[in-house]
């Protein structure tokens, strides 16, 4: 059984001494999931229905939106792909007047589609503090946002939601007096007081410091003084801190820079993961932006997400990302390179090869994905009335052998399906095993939506995942 730490019920002969000697020969790399931002601002893109199907079909787990359009919740129900959804700029003030507004927002954008839809967090505003009003000098009122994302979370609380949907904010770079070296690297003065509440409050919450990091516009504007290779996300040669940390990369010293200013508000000791909520490269609009160096960063970026490392300063901290973009949006403002982030164009073929297959998605999505083309026609999935609990494909290896433990053990689940031997066993996946396990405990406790949360790592699903001779339960 794959990665199981317990013992067989049919057997009093303890696994334990073989695991050891497997774990000499075999050592287990986990491979993560990857986010990506998907904007709307377009006249040509496919419908939500038809992206929800496409990301199926690959490693994207989870996505952040700008809004909370209610056709892509809808879209992404029962998909076991996580949400980020967004207070748009505009909103941010009603939200901050008063909690009442704030209860309006979430009963009737967010409610209606959960859990069916996992959202995972509301983002409050994009960029918000560094966002001039009507192209002047002024800005955003600071403390509206700080004060919508009190008001947010409060009204999670009094649903029962605060653990799995928390609540934070995208900055820009900008937020920052300066940026190199990253050691020595602080808030705006200006920003530092409402900096202090926000960055407190993601503490508190456990909620993320997002962060918008592009070495494409630093690269852009300084190109004599930035080494291309270094934005690309691949200069060896590396950049040396002052404080002896050294840079392959500029995303990573963007980061640092980040978690240094956050260290600078005093607080080093506190727990709190920096989440790259935006990054790209444009493959059009610039001497730099072509799609040669947009292929390379992103095709970097996604294997700097999927693996389990860190940055210079905290090496073991691994960063979440969120690629920008999915699609190329052609209304959207600005310089051409604005409309040309897109991974894919609006007709849902490629803009350039980059690799997003997954060994182990749904392959039963009316709209399938190509590695060649994209966007594909294939096979309709059929939904039932019955409903299973199944394992997210990217959920997190650790969590997913507890559940397996818990499940097989003091949950009173019959895992003999999934022993060697078993109609289960194939494929010897952690994930599928779990998956199974997950199913047999969610039908044993009468398919509540709180018993397939397992920790946020399962969701529910439409699609029976039984196969072959395998066959999953259902009430």
């Amino acid at each position: 059984m794959a990665s199981c730490s317990y013992h067989h019920p049919l057997s009093r002969e303890p696994v334990t001494l073989l695991l050891v000697a497997l774990l000499l020969v075999v050592v287990p790399v986990s491979v993560w999931g990857v986010g990506i931002n998907y904007g709307t601002l377009g006249n040509n893109l496919p419908s939500p229905n038809k992206v929800a199907q496409l990301l199926q079909s690959t490693l994207i787990d989870k996505v952040k939106i700008y809004d909370s359009n209610p056709q892509i919740l809808q879209a992404f129900s029962n998909t076991a792909i996580d949400l980020i959804v967004s207070v748009e700029n505009s909103r941010v003030a009603n939200i901050s007047s008063d909690i009442s507004a704030a209860n309006s927002w979430l009963s009737t954008r967010i409610l209606p589609f959960v859990p069916a839809t996992s959202v995972v967090a509301i983002a409050v505003g994009n960029e918000y503090l560094t966002t001039t009003v009507d192209n002047n000098d002024d800005h955003l009122d600071a403390n509206a946002l700080f004060k919508a994302m009190q008001n947010l979370h409060s009204v999670l609380a009094s649903h029962g939601l605060d653990r799995k949907i928390k609540v934070t904010t995208p900055h820009s770079m900008a937020v920052l007096a300066s940026s190199f070296p990253p050691s020595s690297a602080t808030f705006a003065m200006n920003l530092v007081p409402v900096m202090t509440d926000i960055v407190t409050f993601l503490a508190d919450t456990g909620a993320p410091f997002m962060i918008n990091a592009y070495p494409y516009f630093a690269y852009r504007d300084n190109p004599t003084s930035v080494n291309l290779d270094y934005a690309l996300l691949g200069n060896a040669s590396g950049v040396h801190d002052p404080k002896g940390y050294v840079y392959s990369n500029m995303l990573d010293a963007q980061i640092d820079a980040v978690r240094s200013a956050i260290d600078a508000l005093g607080f080093g000791n506190r727990s709190l993961e920096i989440t790259v909520s935006e990054s790209g490269w444009p493959s059009k609009g610039s001497n730099a932006a072509t799609p040669e160096n947009a292929k390379i960063y992103n095709t970097r970026l996604i294997e700097r997400a999927q693996s389990n490392k860190g940055t210079p300063v905290k090496p073991k901290d691994r960063i979440e990302i969120f690629v920008f973009a999915l699609f190329n949006e052609n209304k959207k403002e600005g310089d051409e390179s604005e409309r040309n982030f897109g991974i894919f164009n609006g007709d849902g073929s490629k803009v350039y090869e980059v690799d997003l297959s997954c060994e182990f998605c749904s392959g039963t999505t009316s709209f399938g994905f190509s590695e060649k083309n994209g966007l594909s026609g294939g096979g309709g999935g059929v939904r039932g009335p019955s409903v299973w609990c199944v394992a997210k494909p990217h959920a997190d290896d650790k969590v997913l052998q507890s559940v397996l433990d818990f499940c097989c053990g003091p949950g009173g689940v019959d895992c003999r399906e999934v022993y060697e031997g078993g109609n289960c066993f194939q494929p010897n996946k952690l994930l599928a095993h779990a998956s199974f396990a997950m199913n047999s405990y969610y039908q044993m406790h009468g398919r509540n939506y709180w018993n397939c949360d397992f920790k946020g790592s399962a969701i529910v699903t439409f699609s029976d995942p039984s196969y072959g001779s395998c066959r999953y339960p259902q009430q």
